[in-house]
């Protein structure tokens, strides 16, 4: 039923969390982002900010793309993960938007100058491991008196927040001091679903090898002279 045009990415794993849960039929594009292949102009037809995911329904000949877009596609289409109308549909916007504003972009932010910047830039460090420990403090108040982020349910708003928490939880030392977010990335890391999606992950067609210095610029080093 789908073309999923992904590369094992939290952003790309948010997609695969979906389809697995549904057991929907569908089929991983690579998308190698170190080759340059989110810069192919078939690629670029669906998904003109150059980044996947990207996801196709060849059924009816939709495509769209950016993961908060396709979740919430998916969801409304299937009906499921997501409530259809009130205060309970609006938990789940909230927090849905509050990973692809805030949690997403922080952590990518956090993770690019720990790890592949250049040189160390200690403020920028500073400034965006502080914002993404302050945001998953945030996950874990909110999760003290709720199973999942919009309630009792789990829903597109924890699978959009799943694969990035789960990496900042370890990484970024905050796992011992937030006992509610560990629980929940426990519970979701628990699932069926869950371990079938990141066992895709692992295909044989997604390994690079160490990335090199000349795959590290063409990712990171985009400008306005990238978009053609």
């Amino acid at each position: 039923m789908y073309d999923l045009h992904y590369w094992p990415t939290p952003n790309g794993h948010k997609v695969t969390l979906f389809l697995e849960e549904l057991e929907l039929p569908y089929r991983l594009v690579p998308v190698n982002i170190r080759t340059g292949a989110q810069f192919a102009p078939d690629f670029l037809k669906i998904a003109p900010n150059n980044r996947m995911p990207a996801l196709v329904d060849r059924e009816t000949g939709v495509h769209l793309f950016e993961s908060g877009a396709i979740l919430l596609w998916l969801a409304d289409k299937h009906r499921a993960f997501i409530a259809e109308a009130g205060q309970p549909r609006a938990e789940v916007l909230q927090w849905l938007f509050w990973q692809m504003a805030g949690l997403g972009p922080m952590m990518g932010q956090a993770s690019h100058f720990r790890n592949y910047a250049p040189e160390p830039v200690p403020y920028a460090i500073e400034r965006y491991t502080n914002e993404s420990l302050r945001l998953l403090k945030v996950m874990d108040r909110r999760l003290e008196t709720r199973a999942f982020l919009a309630g009792d349910a789990y829903s597109i708003a924890d699978m959009a927040a799943y694969p990035w928490a789960s990496i900042g939880h370890r990484l970024l030392e905050g796992g011992a001091e937030m006992p509610n977010l560990a629980r929940w990335v426990e519970a979701i890391a628990g699932r069926e679903a869950t371990k079938r999606a990141y066992a895709r992950a692992k295909d044989k067609m997604f390994e690079t090898g160490e990335m090199t210095e000349e795959q590290k610029r063409a990712l990171f080093q985009q400008s306005a002279a990238t978009v053609r």
